[in-house]
């Protein structure tokens, strides 16, 4: 590369970094995974850097990669994982109380680590990044209806963990 190209890289990793490594976290549900998620999709991108047609296609090949490695976890053998603390009682009702929303967020948080991986990535992408059901097929390389099943199981999974979320998550399950 030259050096306008490693500059233009440079901005580009300085730039969006943070916002990869938000969707990396909420893929994997693991900050050092995350990392190595981001890590994996930058280096793929600067070896690209010179094919992408202009910098502004960086972040959308840097998120596709991230998708692709993650999916192609999915295929890796399982290795079952158990939090501690996973019994935690879901508490009813909504407040302004700090410690009572470190409390729901804490929850989600176990929740959405308990859901499988292909799961998780599909509510990432649309509730998190609001992709449609055909846009998250694409970037997964999975069917729409592979999609469609895995929010469904999903979303009725996250419903028996967080009861709190029933209203939250029958709001955005309209038609896309």
């Amino acid at each position: 590369m030259d050096d306008i190209s490693d500059a233009a890289y440079a901005a580009f990793v300085r730039g969006r970094s943070h916002a990869l490594l938000r969707s990396a976290f909420l893929l994997t549900g693991d900050q050092h995974l995350a990392e190595d998620l981001v890590q994996e999709a930058l280096a793929r991108t600067h070896r690209a850097w010179s094919r992408l047609e202009c910098p502004g296609n960086a972040e959308a090949y840097a998120r596709k990669v991230m998708y692709h490695a993650q999916v192609s976890l999915w295929r890796r053998p399982k290795v079952a994982e158990v939090l501690p603390g996973d019994d935690l009682e879901p508490r009813g009702g909504t407040t302004d109380d700090p410690a009572e929303a470190a409390v729901h967020r804490v929850a989600l948080r176990r929740a959405l680590l308990a859901l499988s991986p292909k799961q998780r990535a599909v509510i990432v992408l649309r509730f998190f990044e609001d992709h449609t059901e055909v846009e998250a097929a694409r970037l997964l390389g999975v069917s729409v209806s592979t999609v469609k099943t895995q929010c469904a199981r999903a979303l009725d999974r996250l419903r028996a963990l967080v009861p709190d979320l029933r209203g939250l998550a029958d709001v955005h399950e309209g038609p896309r």
